[in-house]
């Protein structure tokens, strides 16, 4: 039993050293605020609720340097930029972001972010009901 537990203890201290690469890029280039005006208050939702996983400034906490928390937390960074990053909006072609904007909506009008998961940890990103309407009436006003 000894052994088995030394075993654990090696391999947990050896994965330390497998380190994900960090998102926390500053280069606002191809940022969306190129191409809409953002108000204020969805600027500070969109920080708040939706950056962390959803542009190239993540705000990493301090167990995200433990692996194997490192690995799932980028894991979920990387397929939130997948579907939208915020940061890489000039690089999309029209297509996609007329599907982003649609997604927008309808997670917006559901409710479906952030993540149940990622609130439990941020409670901070938890959006009012006020919030949600603000968000989602801006979105619209991609559309035209």
């Amino acid at each position: 039993m000894k052994k088995v537990l030394v075993s654990i203890l090696v391999l947990l201290v050896l994965i330390q050293f497998i380190r994900p690469e960090k998102n926390n890029l500053e280069d606002l280039k191809n940022d969306i605020s190129n191409e809409f005006k953002i108000p204020n208050e969805v600027q500070e939702i969109i920080k708040t609720s939706c950056a962390d996983c959803h542009s190239n400034t993540t705000k990493y906490p301090w167990y995200s340097e433990i692996a194997p928390v490192s690995w799932y937390l980028a894991l979920h960074v990387n397929d939130g930029k997948e579907h939208l990053n915020f940061s890489e909006w000039m690089a999309y072609n029209k297509h996609q972001k007329e599907h982003i904007i649609s997604d927008l909506e309808e997670v917006m009008e559901s409710h479906k972010m952030p993540l149940g998961s990622y609130l439990l940890l941020h409670e901070d990103a938890k959006m009012t009901n006020e919030q949600y309407i603000v968000f989602l009436d801006w979105v619209k006003t991609l559309k035209k």
